[in-house]
């Protein structure tokens, strides 16, 4: 099938560009001894996990209960459940991926430990914990210091949960200029401190976790750190673009949507709005809700559930009804999540077509 013969709006990744940034995450890990545990957050679907897994990464990275129940398709030897999960429903859910798969669990507080440790004790299975920091972000994650000793000390008493090590998120940087560096800089030294105050109380951690997709190409800088969960990198968006960490050339994802009307002077309506892209602003501060591909002058100014509003003053073209174009979104996880399918394409010619396994899996 032609791409421009698809049913729009669609969210349609070039195969090529994927695969190149694959093998680019999967190079880099290996060049500097890291391990790489993909967040599938991005693209949700079994059949890319696999070939990240295929690539050499150590496992996968999930949120929720239900996106780990999807990605045992994949066949991973190991989830690590970024999250702090709690409630008894959720945990008999994750009990039973631990029964299929080895399963860790990153946590802040012995309350989330406690229930964890109750599940696994009652159903005979083991879990392994890393205990989340907060290295600046101030979303989850305790200081690092007494807070911390305190934690993994209470952890170590519980029985079903292997304590593993550490894991951080240095989702603050958010720029790869002076400052941004001067911020990986600052997190690498907290890190290390962290490690050493840890070592000197009895407790290694076999695995320091941490990394993103606009920090990837410094992780190696950040001493101590020996894995990385970007997820983004699969596809990357325009805040990707935006931060430094890729160019519009690896940008896999694109939307393709459809002119319905040019009625107002100067603007053009497309067949996609919140429902189809998400309302994310740009990281960076900049305007519009994604790049329109061949057109950098078009705005993407505004959005209501079905309609994409794009200002063409400045773009010296007229579009027709019945166009269709490409628009790199913001936030191409968050698009994902919106999407029952997405199709593969190389070049114009679509070739594959995945179904969003882990869209809404919020629980």
């Amino acid at each position: 099938m032609h791409l421009y013969d698809l049913d729009t709006p669609a969210l349609v990744i070039d195969t090529d560009v994927m695969q190149r940034n694959l093998r680019r995450m999967a190079d880099y890990a290996r060049e500097h001894r890291l391990s790489l545990r993909p967040h599938t957050k991005t693209h949700k679907i079994p059949a890319l996990g696999r070939i990240q897994l295929a690539l050499g990464a150590v496992g996968l990275t999930v949120a929720k209960p239900g996106e780990a129940e999807v990605m045992l398709g994949a066949a991973p030897r190991e989830i690590l459940v970024a999250y702090p999960t709690i409630g008894s429903k959720k945990l008999a859910r994750l009990v039973e991926v631990a029964r299929q798969t080895r399963v860790l669990m990153s946590l802040d507080s012995l309350e989330v430990a406690r229930e964890l440790s109750d599940a696994v004790s009652a159903a005979g299975v083991e879990i392994g914990v890393l205990t989340e920091i907060d290295v600046g972000l101030g979303r989850v994650g305790v200081r690092p210091g007494p807070d911390l000793l305190s934690l993994i000390q209470g952890i170590d008493q519980l029985p079903g949960l292997d304590w593993d090590g550490i894991a951080f998120y240095p989702g603050h940087v958010k720029s790869l200029d002076a400052a941004g560096l001067r911020t990986i800089e600052e997190v690498s030294a907290l890190l290390g401190q962290t490690i050493q105050e840890l070592r000197s109380h009895g407790f290694e951690p076999r695995i320091v976790s941490g990394g993103s997709t606009p920090s990837w190409e410094h992780s190696h800088e950040i001493g101590g750190m020996n894995e990385i969960r970007p997820g983004t990198y699969i596809f990357n968006d325009k805040n990707s673009v935006g931060i430094g960490s890729c160019s519009w050339d690896d940008c896999a994802a694109s939307i393709l949507v459809t002119v319905v009307s040019v009625a107002v002077p100067g603007q053009a309506i497309i067949d996609g709005g919140s429902k189809t892209f998400s309302s994310d602003r740009l990281a960076t501060g900049g305007e519009g809700f994604g790049e329109v591909v061949g057109m950098p002058e078009a705005v993407f100014t505004k959005m209501n559930e079905e309609h994409g509003f794009l200002d063409i003053s400045r773009t010296g073209r007229q579009l027709k009804v019945g166009d269709k174009l490409r628009i790199i979104p913001n936030h191409v996880c968050v698009a994902v999540n919106l999407h029952e399918r997405i199709y593969g394409a190389r070049g114009e010619t679509v070739e594959d077509c995945w179904t969003v396994e882990g869209r809404g899996k919020l629980q």
